[in-house]
Order: C-alpha cells, then sequence, then structure tokens
C-alpha cells in the first residue's frame, strides 16, 4: 500500500505536470482528539479535486468549499479550525482544534522540483525539512535532518520533517505472516510480501500489500529496506529466514526479528553470526524470539505480539516501561 502522504504528493506533482496550480494543505498542532497527526497533508485543486486528509472529513470539506469561494490569500498561512479559528468558525465533531499550513504552488519549475525532491524524502532516499515563510510564497527544501519532530512553528517560519513512510517486509508467507500485514495495513505502513514459493503466493491477495516473488534476501539486497523499515522473518524455514536475517543487519532497519522459541533462536543468532562473520552487537538488533510476552497461541495473536513490539520500538519505548 502507498503511504497516504505518498500519495499525495505524487498526486500534487502530477496536477503541476498538466499545467494545474494547486494548494498544499499540511497539519501543524491538532489539540484534543483528531484522526491524522502533524505533517499530514491534503492536495486539491479549485475545482475541488483533491488527495489526501486532515481530518474526519468536515475540515477537508469546508476548505473544499471556501477554495472553490477563493477565499485564500495566495501566500502561506496557517488556518485553524475549531474554537477562535476562521469566521464563521467550523466547531469540529470532536471539539478539538487544528492549524493547518495552507500554501498554493504556480504550475512552474521550481514547483516540480520541490515536489519531486520531497517524493524522494518519502521513497526513503534521504531526509527533507521543508521551510515554509509565513505571509509570503517563500519555501525552500533542505536535505539534511536539522529537527526530529514533525513540525516546528517559529514566528514567522514553519519547518516540516519530511521522510519515508514507515514500511513493513514480512520474509515469507505464514498464517502469522498474513495477520501481521493486515495489522501493518491498519496501522498505516507500507506492506510489502517477499516469497517466491509459488505454492504459498498462488492466489494471494491481499488489500494494501504487495507482493514481490522473489527472496527477501534479494529484495533487501536491492536496497529493499531503510531506516524505517521494519524486517519480520516468520516461516520457521531456515533457507528464508536465515539469509533475510544475513541481509537485513547490514540495512539501518529500525526493527529486525524472527519467530521461533527460545532454543529455535538462540541456535538460529548463532548460526547466523557464525556464517555472516558478525560481531555480537550486529547480532543484538535481531528480535528473537520476536514480539511481546502476551501469551500468545494462535496466528493472529503471535501477529497482535509481533506487531506490538514493533510499535513499541517505533515509538521509542523500552520494555521495562510497559
Amino acid at each position: 500500500m502507498k503511504n497516504l502522504d505518498l500519495q499525495v504528493i505524487q498526486q500534487a506533482y502530477s496536477w503541476l505536470e498538466q499545467g494545474h496550480g494547486v494548494w498544499l494543505c499540511t497539519v501543524l498542532a491538532t489539540f484534543g482528539s483528531a484522526p491524522r497527526g502533524p505533517g499530514s497533508l491534503l492536495v486539491a485543486l479549485p475545482s475541488g479535486a483533491f488527495c489526501g486528509s486532515l481530518s474526519g472529513g468536515c475540515v477537508e470539506e469546508d476548505f473544499l468549499q471556501r477554495l472553490g469561494r477563493d477565499e485564500f490569500a495566495e501566500h502561506n498561512q496557517i488556518v485553524r479550525y475549531g474554537e477562535g479559528g476562521l469566521a464563521p468558525s467550523l466547531a469540529l465533531p470532536c471539539g478539538g482544534v487544528l492549524d493547518v499550513l495552507v500554501e498554493r504552488f504556480e504550475p512552474d519549475c521550481s514547483a516540480r522540483q520541490h515536489f519531486a525532491t520531497l517524493l524522494e524524502a518519502l521513497q526513503g532516499r534521504h531526509l527533507v525539512v521543508r521551510h515554509v515563510t509565513l505571509g509570503s510564497c517563500v519555501r525552500r527544501n533542505e536535505t539534511t535532518a536539522s529537527i526530529t519532530a514533525p513540525v516546528v512553528i517559529d514566528a514567522d517560519q514553519v519547518r516540516i520533517r519530511v521522510g519515508a513512510a514507515q514500511r513493513l517486509l514480512v520474509a515469507g508467507l505464514s498464517p502469522v505472516a498474513e495477520f501481521c500485514a493486515g495489522f501493518a495495513v491498519a496501522l498505516g505502513y507500507e506492506v510489502i510480501v517477499c516469497d517466491p514459493r509459488s505454492e504459498l503466493t498462488a492466489g494471494f491477495n491481499m488489500a494494501g500489500v504487495e507482493l514481490r516473488k522473489i527472496l527477501p534476501a534479494t529484495f533487501i539486497a536491492q536496497g529493499g529496506c531503510h531506516a524505517a523499515t521494519a524486517i519480520v522473518a516468520l516461516t520457521h524455514d531456515p533457507r528464508l529466514d536465515d539469509l533475510t536475517l544475513l541481509e537485513a543487519v547490514r540495512t539501518p532497519a529500525f526493527y529486525i526479528g524472527a519467530m521461533g522459541s527460545r532454543r529455535t533462536s538462540e541456535k538460529r543468532l548463532e548460526r547466523v553470526q557464525r556464517i555472516g562473520g558478525l560481531e555480537p552487537q550486529v547480532i543484538e538488533r535481531i528480535h528473537a524470539p520476536i514480539g511481546l510476552k502476551l501469551g500468545s497461541k494462535t496466528p493472529a495473536e503471535i501477529a497482535l505480539a509481533v506487531m506490538a513490539d514493533i510499535v513499541r520500538v517505533s515509538n521509542s519505548v523500552a520494555r521495562d516501561q510497559l
């Protein structure tokens, strides 16, 4: 599944290439309940065509109506939805407040280059920080990560961090793997399943999941992982799992895990370390046995434990804090 923000930037670039000026909206801050966090994107045309999401739907509808009535200035501006916002104020159903950066882009070379750089960032090639000057049409991209927060708001400038969507690479199909893929899609991950075994991939079709009929290790070696990738080996087949782990530890993936009992995991890690000639600190990157200890028995329960552990690591939560 393509991350929604990646779809937004791709659509914006396509419209610019077709000669359309576009309006880009970025969620800057939320107060109270909100379904979309800071950094979330929406792109729109005055005709009402749009791609992306800012909230549960009410904000999008109001924005498009105002855009159609030409109510927005063409300079970079922050618009507030909720209490203290636009007049007449739009009360959000959740009672919250949403601050949105609104920008207008003309269909010229500089705009296309701006979005091309964002596409590269969302595809994992590098991190980008957008610098947007309020009250003007000035903006630039910085290809070094000068901030760690998704959004930083200064007196006259907004800085927005843009990076790759979180990706789950599932090494090999299995009942647990299918549940992991489903949970990951629900969590907004880009999900890729790699398995060359035709007897297992025949007929596999899951919404939001990309299937690659190659060895997971081959996909990884070809540059299929970036720093926002979680890699899980769930087959119990050493021919798949061991090769996957050997390649995975050479990547910047934030999570690497393999399924198996404690005894099986100890043997696997010893084997991978010996074959790969790996240092102990490299082997320590592998979560094996994979997942949180939830007493899981069924494939769905095991998958839940796996994804819970991935979310824990993604959010920088130590096990002893649970």
